[in-house]
């Protein structure tokens, strides 16, 4: 059981929820639905990327300001920021101020562009593995797999950075390309 946590509500959820709202509200609403469109996935990217070395928790607390000041992420306003808009990014304190990591959201905006409309979603979703058995415990979800390899490989390959093979397995695990939820938590198999 101690792969799973029992809420204040009784409700029993993956133990990386904790007894945080937040997380919990994250666990139950989005992590392992399948989220689609170009710019939720392109979000998505750019927030695991930002994550990369940090607690998701710090992350999902920071979304809607990262949301603000990186223009909705609309891959098309992005790519046109410049010298001052990373100046104005480095100096805001309600996001995480990494310099390589707003160098390449822009970057990586400017090369999520050169794809049609739908592109980046198929793309993304072209290494969604086949369904595999429910993990009985953390001890059963990998940090990467062959997918997240593929994908990070592919990723890279087109240029885009901050798109490891770890970082691109917790994004296959935040938008539902696969659905990690341990036995015995309440969204296990119900998600897909």
């Amino acid at each position: 059981m101690s792969d799973l946590r029992i809420g204040p509500d009784g409700i029993a959820r993956c133990a990386w929820v904790g007894d945080d709202a937040e997380y919990r509200r994250y666990h139950d609403e989005e992590w392992g639905f399948p989220l689609h469109g170009d710019r939720a996935l392109f979000e998505k990217m750019c927030l695991e990327g930002f994550q990369a070395g940090l607690s998701w928790i710090t992350i999902l607390r920071k979304r809607p300001h990262f949301r603000e000041v990186f223009a909705g992420f609309d891959p098309a306003a992005i790519a046109g920021f410049g010298p001052d808009d990373v100046e104005r990014l480095m100096a805001d304190a309600g996001i995480i101020r990494n310099r390589a990591k707003i160098l390449a959201t822009i970057s990586n905006a400017q090369l999520a562009l050169e794809m049609e409309p739908g592109e980046f979603d198929a793309f993304m979703w072209s290494f969604a593995p086949p369904a595999r058995p429910r993990p009985a415990s953390f001890a059963d979800v990998p940090a990467t797999t062959p997918e997240s390899d593929a994908m990070s490989k592919s990723l890279r390959k087109r240029g885009f950075r901050f798109v490891g093979s770890t970082t691109m397995y917790a994004l296959m695990q935040s938008s539902g390309m696969v659905d990690d939820h341990v036995d015995g938590c309440w969204l296990a198999g119900d998600t897909a």
